[in-house]
């Protein structure tokens, strides 16, 4: 017997025993999931490939010629990204959304830099002085088209979603002035534990953020003035941008003085300039 009729008899089978059997009732319509990766372990492959730790850790560089090798890889895991149905996310834990959305803001970043590198010297050569690199919506995500500034502000600084200030130590803009895009993937299982850590890390960098004892000030990044309305939400007890800087007092300063100081919250605190030079390895 051939494969084919195999196949027909059956076929033939179960339909004489579905009439034996009389009506079925309608089968209960399911959302469908594609079975995503919560590992996101195809993200943390490349990551771990072309991302270089500096200053103990404290920053990264990244090696987007290495990146632009494997290009295809990448794309394949943006392809899985873009997969994900509003039904299928909307069914996932809030850990799961938000390691998804950093980890597809990360990732649609480095293929943003692609789209020109090695002829770029910042994320900024991407726009001009009326257009910016983060506007344009040409990720295809969750159903739709998408900027990276939609991913950011709209959907995981959106509020009453997640809340939490930490994102701006999370997510990468390709940029020597930004906090380091780690070394692998976020992922729901360790979301607080890598965010505290990525915060821990950019805390502790002095050339972006630290106590000036000749001026008694703290100089804390340009992100920090950004987006200071999200250090005053209440994550964690947190209800402003001095207390903040207070649980960082011992990466901020040596002298027991000025750590005391800025436990207090009784400095003032200056914005330092923002690095736009584009992150690159080479």
């Amino acid at each position: 017997m051939t494969a084919l009729t195999r196949r027909q008899c059956l076929g033939f089978m179960l339909a004489a025993t579905a009439v034996a059997a009389g009506p079925l009732a309608p089968l209960p319509v399911r959302a469908q999931s594609p079975g995503f990766d919560h590992n996101h372990a195809a993200w943390t492959a490349l990551l771990r490939k072309h991302v270089r730790l500096v200053r103990g850790g404290q920053a990264t560089q990244v090696a987007y010629a290495g990146f632009k090798a494997d290009r295809a890889a990448l794309k394949a895991y943006l392809d899985s990204l873009s997969a994900v149905t509003p039904a299928t996310f909307g069914g996932w834990a809030r850990a799961e959304r938000q390691a998804f959305l950093t980890n597809a803001y990360n990732a649609f970043t480095v293929e943003l830099i692609l789209t020109r590198y090695p002829d770029l010297k910042s994320i900024k050569d991407l726009g001009s002085l009326l257009s910016s690199p983060w506007k344009p919506k040409w990720i295809a995500l969750l159903g739709g088209k998408v900027s990276l500034d939609d991913i950011e502000h709209a959907m995981l600084r959106k509020r009453g979603d997640y809340d939490d200030p930490r994102v701006h130590f999370a997510v990468n803009c390709a940029s020597i002035g930004c906090p380091a895009l780690r070394e692998e993937a976020f992922v729901a299982s360790r979301l607080d534990a890598q965010m505290d850590e990525q915060t821990l890390r950019f805390m502790s960098d002095r050339t972006r953020n630290r106590y000036n004892a000749q001026r008694g000030r703290l100089e804390l990044s340009k992100i920090f003035d950004w987006y200071g309305e999200d250090f005053r939400l209440g994550h964690r007890g947190i209800t402003s941008l001095p207390a903040f800087a207070a649980r960082y007092a011992d990466q901020l300063a040596d002298a027991p003085g000025d750590r005391e100081r800025i436990r207090a919250a009784s400095v003032d605190i200056a914005f330092s300039d923002y690095d736009w030079a584009l992150n690159d390895a080479r």
